[in-house]
């Protein structure tokens, strides 16, 4: 007596997540129906021309235009950038980057090096944690 697995699916926003696409910009079949993990691993694999192209020209989710202009999800609120942008448009505010952009750089840049800094104080305490305990 063996029982039929029913696939797992997620929600569509999850796949898109997954993707890093902006699902309103996704077509309407992959809006509306529910996605397998075969169906995802599939688009991975060999992403239809859609899907391509949303990953090329975008728009591109929040975060992702966040990565590519260099600054946080919190710059983004702060400057009034909406949800989405263009490949075009962020090539545009990083050729002529408006003053906000600019100090959002600046900042997220300095609690970058502030995380790396903190990172490598404590690798060094917990290396020097492990050589008193190895008795060095």
């Amino acid at each position: 007596m063996s029982l039929d697995k029913k696939p797992q699916t997620m929600k569509p926003l999850t796949a898109a997540n997954k993707l890093g696409i902006y699902l309103p910009a996704a077509p309407e079949e992959f809006r509306n129906d529910p996605i397998s993990r075969t169906e995802l691993d599939e688009l991975r694999t060999n992403p239809p021309q859609w899907l391509t192209e949303l990953r090329r020209t975008g728009p591109f989710p929040r975060d992702i235009v966040a990565r590519k202009l260099g600054v946080s999800n919190s710059g983004l609120t702060r400057a009034g950038v909406s949800d989405s942008l263009t490949a075009d448009e962020i090539a545009a505010l990083l050729a002529d980057p408006p003053e906000w952009l600019i100090r959002e750089r600046e900042s997220y840049a300095a609690v970058r090096a502030e995380d790396e800094r903190a990172q490598a104080k404590e690798a060094e305490r917990r290396a020097a944690t492990n050589r008193s305990a190895k008795g060095f």
